[in-house]
Protein backbone atom coordinates (compact mmCIF):
# COMPACT_ATOMS: atom_id res chain seq x y z
CA UNK A 1 0.00 0.00 0.00
CA UNK A 2 1.24 3.65 -1.03
CA UNK A 3 2.79 5.65 2.12
CA UNK A 4 1.16 8.90 3.54
CA UNK A 5 4.77 10.29 2.58
CA UNK A 6 4.64 9.21 -1.45
CA UNK A 7 0.63 10.12 -1.45
CA UNK A 8 1.23 13.68 -0.02
CA UNK A 9 4.45 14.13 -3.04
CA UNK A 10 2.62 13.50 -5.80
CA UNK A 11 0.00 15.77 -4.90
CA UNK A 12 2.70 18.60 -4.75
CA UNK A 13 3.33 17.42 -8.53
CA UNK A 14 0.32 17.63 -10.59
CA UNK A 15 -2.61 15.80 -12.40
CA UNK A 16 -0.11 13.50 -13.92
CA UNK A 17 2.13 12.12 -10.88
CA UNK A 18 -1.48 11.97 -8.75
CA UNK A 19 -2.95 9.55 -10.98
CA UNK A 20 0.56 7.55 -11.42
CA UNK A 21 0.30 7.03 -7.47
CA UNK A 22 -3.70 7.15 -6.85
CA UNK A 23 -5.69 5.41 -10.20
CA UNK A 24 -2.57 2.67 -10.81
CA UNK A 25 -2.15 -0.35 -8.49
CA UNK A 26 1.11 -0.74 -7.41
CA UNK A 27 2.69 -4.50 -8.10
CA UNK A 28 2.70 -4.89 -4.36
CA UNK A 29 -0.90 -4.42 -4.36
CA UNK A 30 -3.70 -7.01 -3.81
CA UNK A 31 -6.92 -6.58 -5.58
CA UNK A 32 -9.92 -7.93 -4.21
CA UNK A 33 -13.54 -8.33 -4.45
CA UNK A 34 -15.96 -6.19 -2.98
CA UNK A 35 -19.45 -6.77 -3.16
CA UNK A 36 -21.62 -3.28 -4.97
CA UNK A 37 -23.88 -2.85 -1.75
CA UNK A 38 -20.55 -2.35 0.25
CA UNK A 39 -19.39 0.41 -1.79
CA UNK A 40 -20.61 4.03 -2.19
CA UNK A 41 -19.65 6.97 -4.15
CA UNK A 42 -17.24 9.69 -3.06
CA UNK A 43 -18.89 12.03 -1.01
CA UNK A 44 -17.03 15.33 -2.70
CA UNK A 45 -17.32 13.70 -6.30
CA UNK A 46 -18.05 17.25 -8.79
CA UNK A 47 -19.28 15.50 -11.47
CA UNK A 48 -23.52 15.61 -11.03
CA UNK A 49 -24.39 13.87 -13.82
CA UNK A 50 -22.88 10.84 -16.18
CA UNK A 51 -23.56 10.21 -19.56
CA UNK A 52 -25.91 7.18 -19.54
CA UNK A 53 -25.53 5.81 -22.90
CA UNK A 54 -21.98 5.93 -22.21
CA UNK A 55 -22.81 3.84 -19.15
CA UNK A 56 -25.03 1.33 -20.74
CA UNK A 57 -22.11 1.09 -22.92
CA UNK A 58 -19.77 0.40 -20.46
CA UNK A 59 -22.11 -2.14 -18.78
CA UNK A 60 -22.52 -3.94 -21.74
CA UNK A 61 -19.07 -4.78 -21.82
CA UNK A 62 -19.01 -5.67 -18.11
CA UNK A 63 -21.58 -8.35 -18.60
CA UNK A 64 -19.69 -9.92 -21.39
CA UNK A 65 -15.72 -9.47 -20.31
CA UNK A 66 -15.80 -8.14 -16.30
CA UNK A 67 -13.56 -4.82 -15.31
CA UNK A 68 -10.23 -4.90 -15.88
CA UNK A 69 -8.77 -2.40 -13.88
CA UNK A 70 -10.05 -2.30 -10.40
CA UNK A 71 -11.37 0.49 -8.71
CA UNK A 72 -9.61 2.26 -6.21
CA UNK A 73 -11.28 2.63 -2.37
CA UNK A 74 -10.86 3.59 1.19
CA UNK A 75 -12.33 2.15 4.50
CA UNK A 76 -12.78 4.98 6.39
CA UNK A 77 -13.59 2.69 9.12
CA UNK A 78 -11.34 -0.52 9.81
CA UNK A 79 -13.80 -1.71 11.69
CA UNK A 80 -16.79 -1.08 9.61
CA UNK A 81 -16.83 -3.08 6.10
CA UNK A 82 -18.00 -0.07 4.09
CA UNK A 83 -15.67 1.47 1.51
CA UNK A 84 -15.75 4.87 -0.57
CA UNK A 85 -14.77 5.32 -3.95
CA UNK A 86 -11.47 7.30 -5.00
CA UNK A 87 -11.56 6.81 -8.41
CA UNK A 88 -13.53 4.47 -10.88
CA UNK A 89 -17.01 5.78 -10.09
CA UNK A 90 -18.56 5.20 -13.73
CA UNK A 91 -16.99 1.14 -13.61
CA UNK A 92 -18.93 0.58 -10.04
CA UNK A 93 -21.66 2.64 -11.81
CA UNK A 94 -21.67 0.41 -15.00
CA UNK A 95 -21.36 -2.38 -12.67
CA UNK A 96 -24.69 -1.88 -10.94
CA UNK A 97 -26.45 -1.73 -14.64
CA UNK A 98 -24.50 -4.97 -15.82
CA UNK A 99 -26.74 -6.30 -12.28
CA UNK A 100 -22.81 -7.31 -11.01
CA UNK A 101 -22.73 -8.51 -7.32
CA UNK A 102 -18.91 -7.73 -6.93
CA UNK A 103 -16.60 -5.63 -8.38
CA UNK A 104 -12.65 -5.98 -8.66
CA UNK A 105 -10.95 -3.24 -6.07
CA UNK A 106 -7.57 -1.95 -4.25
CA UNK A 107 -8.40 -1.06 -0.93
CA UNK A 108 -6.15 2.39 -0.14
CA UNK A 109 -5.15 4.36 2.85
CA UNK A 110 -6.27 7.80 1.97
CA UNK A 111 -6.73 10.99 3.58
CA UNK A 112 -10.34 13.00 3.81
CA UNK A 113 -8.09 16.03 1.81
CA UNK A 114 -6.13 13.69 -1.01
CA UNK A 115 -9.97 11.92 -1.11
CA UNK A 116 -11.25 15.79 -1.93
CA UNK A 117 -8.48 16.07 -4.67
CA UNK A 118 -8.56 13.01 -6.06
CA UNK A 119 -12.16 13.13 -7.37
CA UNK A 120 -11.83 16.62 -8.62
CA UNK A 121 -8.40 15.84 -10.53
CA UNK A 122 -9.49 11.90 -12.20
CA UNK A 123 -13.22 13.96 -13.07
CA UNK A 124 -10.31 16.60 -15.08
CA UNK A 125 -7.66 13.87 -16.31
CA UNK A 126 -10.46 11.44 -17.39
CA UNK A 127 -14.42 13.25 -18.46
CA UNK A 128 -14.90 16.70 -19.62
CA UNK A 129 -16.76 18.26 -16.88
CA UNK A 130 -18.94 21.37 -17.40
CA UNK A 131 -17.21 25.10 -17.10
CA UNK A 132 -20.18 25.46 -14.24
CA UNK A 133 -18.87 21.80 -12.36
CA UNK A 134 -15.43 22.57 -13.00
CA UNK A 135 -15.71 26.27 -11.09
CA UNK A 136 -17.48 24.35 -8.43
CA UNK A 137 -14.59 21.78 -7.93
CA UNK A 138 -12.07 24.61 -7.24
CA UNK A 139 -14.19 26.53 -5.16
CA UNK A 140 -15.02 23.40 -3.45
CA UNK A 141 -11.30 22.53 -2.53
CA UNK A 142 -11.11 26.24 -1.37
CA UNK A 143 -13.73 25.96 1.21
CA UNK A 144 -13.34 22.88 2.15
CA UNK A 145 -9.48 22.74 2.58
CA UNK A 146 -9.55 26.21 3.63
CA UNK A 147 -7.04 26.68 0.39
CA UNK A 148 -6.16 30.22 -1.74
CA UNK A 149 -6.49 30.29 -5.46
CA UNK A 150 -2.66 30.16 -5.44
CA UNK A 151 -2.44 27.30 -3.91
CA UNK A 152 -5.04 25.36 -5.66
CA UNK A 153 -3.08 26.69 -9.02
CA UNK A 154 -0.04 24.94 -7.34
CA UNK A 155 -2.11 21.29 -6.54
CA UNK A 156 -3.83 21.53 -10.07
CA UNK A 157 -0.87 22.67 -12.31
CA UNK A 158 -3.16 25.61 -13.45
CA UNK A 159 -2.44 29.00 -13.97
CA UNK A 160 -3.95 31.14 -10.89
CA UNK A 161 -5.42 33.50 -13.58
CA UNK A 162 -7.29 29.96 -15.57
CA UNK A 163 -9.22 29.44 -11.80
CA UNK A 164 -10.13 32.77 -10.98
CA UNK A 165 -11.67 32.88 -14.78
CA UNK A 166 -13.89 30.01 -13.82
CA UNK A 167 -14.49 30.99 -10.33
CA UNK A 168 -16.03 34.41 -11.38
CA UNK A 169 -18.47 31.95 -13.48
CA UNK A 170 -20.40 31.49 -9.72
CA UNK A 171 -20.92 34.88 -9.61
CA UNK A 172 -23.40 34.34 -12.64
CA UNK A 173 -27.38 34.47 -12.15
CA UNK A 174 -28.63 31.27 -11.34
CA UNK A 175 -30.71 30.78 -14.48
CA UNK A 176 -27.13 31.59 -16.39
CA UNK A 177 -25.30 28.76 -14.49
CA UNK A 178 -27.89 26.69 -15.30
CA UNK A 179 -27.29 27.52 -19.39
CA UNK A 180 -23.42 26.41 -18.73
CA UNK A 181 -24.70 23.22 -17.35
CA UNK A 182 -26.34 22.03 -19.88
CA UNK A 183 -24.10 23.08 -22.34
CA UNK A 184 -26.04 26.21 -24.05
CA UNK A 185 -23.05 28.43 -23.47
CA UNK A 186 -19.94 28.11 -23.34
CA UNK A 187 -16.85 29.23 -21.35
CA UNK A 188 -15.84 32.19 -23.78
CA UNK A 189 -19.81 33.66 -23.74
CA UNK A 190 -20.17 32.97 -19.89
CA UNK A 191 -16.66 35.14 -19.56
CA UNK A 192 -17.81 38.20 -21.93
CA UNK A 193 -21.56 38.42 -20.25
CA UNK A 194 -19.61 38.37 -16.95
CA UNK A 195 -18.25 41.97 -18.33
CA UNK A 196 -21.67 43.41 -18.54
CA UNK A 197 -22.40 46.63 -16.20
CA UNK A 198 -26.08 46.04 -15.62
CA UNK A 199 -26.46 42.80 -13.80
CA UNK A 200 -30.05 42.77 -14.48
CA UNK A 201 -29.24 42.40 -18.40
CA UNK A 202 -27.32 38.90 -17.96
CA UNK A 203 -29.97 36.52 -18.48
CA UNK A 204 -31.73 38.31 -21.22
CA UNK A 205 -28.47 38.78 -23.41
CA UNK A 206 -27.55 35.06 -22.07
CA UNK A 207 -31.09 33.83 -23.58
CA UNK A 208 -30.78 35.96 -26.83
CA UNK A 209 -27.01 34.55 -27.38
CA UNK A 210 -28.55 31.08 -27.05
CA UNK A 211 -31.70 32.16 -29.37
CA UNK A 212 -29.33 33.78 -31.84
CA UNK A 213 -26.28 31.62 -31.92
CA UNK A 214 -24.05 34.81 -31.16
CA UNK A 215 -20.12 33.77 -31.46
CA UNK A 216 -17.92 35.18 -28.88
CA UNK A 217 -17.08 37.92 -31.01
CA UNK A 218 -20.59 39.13 -31.86
CA UNK A 219 -21.44 38.94 -28.06
CA UNK A 220 -18.61 41.33 -26.84
CA UNK A 221 -20.01 44.23 -29.28
CA UNK A 222 -22.97 43.51 -27.90
CA UNK A 223 -21.94 43.63 -24.58
CA UNK A 224 -19.87 47.25 -25.79
CA UNK A 225 -22.76 48.53 -27.21
CA UNK A 226 -24.94 47.55 -23.88
CA UNK A 227 -22.25 48.96 -21.26
CA UNK A 228 -22.27 52.34 -23.31
CA UNK A 229 -18.61 51.83 -24.89
CA UNK A 230 -19.48 52.62 -27.81
CA UNK A 231 -21.06 56.15 -27.19
CA UNK A 232 -17.51 57.61 -26.11
CA UNK A 233 -15.98 58.62 -29.18
CA UNK A 234 -13.35 60.51 -27.50
CA UNK A 235 -12.29 57.98 -25.62
CA UNK A 236 -11.87 55.23 -28.45
CA UNK A 237 -10.18 58.30 -30.32
CA UNK A 238 -6.92 57.92 -27.80
CA UNK A 239 -4.20 55.21 -29.54
CA UNK A 240 -2.46 53.69 -26.58
CA UNK A 241 0.80 53.07 -27.52
CA UNK A 242 1.87 49.12 -27.77
CA UNK A 243 3.93 48.90 -24.06
CA UNK A 244 0.19 50.12 -22.93
CA UNK A 245 -2.41 47.34 -24.74
CA UNK A 246 0.65 44.61 -23.71
CA UNK A 247 0.44 45.64 -20.16
CA UNK A 248 -3.40 46.39 -20.40
CA UNK A 249 -3.02 42.04 -21.77
CA UNK A 250 -0.80 40.86 -19.44
CA UNK A 251 -2.85 42.21 -16.50
CA UNK A 252 -6.32 41.19 -17.57
CA UNK A 253 -4.48 37.27 -17.50
CA UNK A 254 -3.33 38.17 -14.53
CA UNK A 255 -6.50 38.84 -12.76
CA UNK A 256 -9.09 37.40 -14.92
CA UNK A 257 -11.11 40.51 -15.68
CA UNK A 258 -11.21 43.83 -18.08
CA UNK A 259 -8.34 45.89 -16.78
CA UNK A 260 -8.04 49.63 -18.75
CA UNK A 261 -4.81 51.58 -18.08
CA UNK A 262 -5.00 55.44 -19.22
CA UNK A 263 -2.58 58.33 -19.37
CA UNK A 264 -3.26 61.41 -18.66
CA UNK A 265 -2.54 63.61 -21.34
CA UNK A 266 -1.64 66.83 -18.74
CA UNK A 267 1.67 65.12 -17.44
CA UNK A 268 3.29 62.91 -19.63
CA UNK A 269 4.12 59.69 -17.28
CA UNK A 270 0.97 59.91 -14.95
CA UNK A 271 -1.98 57.41 -15.76
CA UNK A 272 -4.08 54.82 -13.79
CA UNK A 273 -4.97 51.72 -13.71
CA UNK A 274 -8.80 50.12 -13.63
CA UNK A 275 -10.05 46.99 -12.16
CA UNK A 276 -13.24 46.75 -12.14
CA UNK A 277 -14.81 43.89 -9.49
CA UNK A 278 -18.24 42.35 -9.70
CA UNK A 279 -18.96 41.47 -6.05
CA UNK A 280 -17.19 41.31 -2.79
CA UNK A 281 -16.09 38.17 -3.11
CA UNK A 282 -14.90 38.84 -6.55
CA UNK A 283 -13.19 41.79 -5.04
CA UNK A 284 -11.68 39.38 -2.50
CA UNK A 285 -10.31 37.46 -4.87
CA UNK A 286 -8.39 39.89 -6.75
CA UNK A 287 -6.77 41.50 -3.38
CA UNK A 288 -5.88 38.26 -2.79
CA UNK A 289 -3.71 38.04 -6.21
CA UNK A 290 -2.17 41.19 -4.76
CA UNK A 291 -1.25 39.02 -1.40
CA UNK A 292 -3.71 41.99 0.48
CA UNK A 293 -4.95 40.29 3.79
CA UNK A 294 -7.70 42.25 5.32
CA UNK A 295 -8.28 40.03 7.98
Amino acid sequence: MASKKDQNKALGRGIGALFADVDEPASEEAVVELALTDIHANPYQPRRKFDQNALKELASSIEKSGVFQPIIVRQPDAEVKKYEIIAGERRFRASKLAKQATIPAIVREVTEEQMMEVAVLENLQREDLTALEEAEAYDSLMKKLKLTQAEVSKRLGKSRPYIANYLRLLGLPTVVKTMIQKGQLSMGQARTLLSLKDKTKLAPLAKRAIKDNLTVRQLEQIVARVNGDAKKPAKKAVKKSPYIRASEEQLQEKFGTKVSISAKTSKKDEGKIEIPYLSNDDLSRILEILNINLD
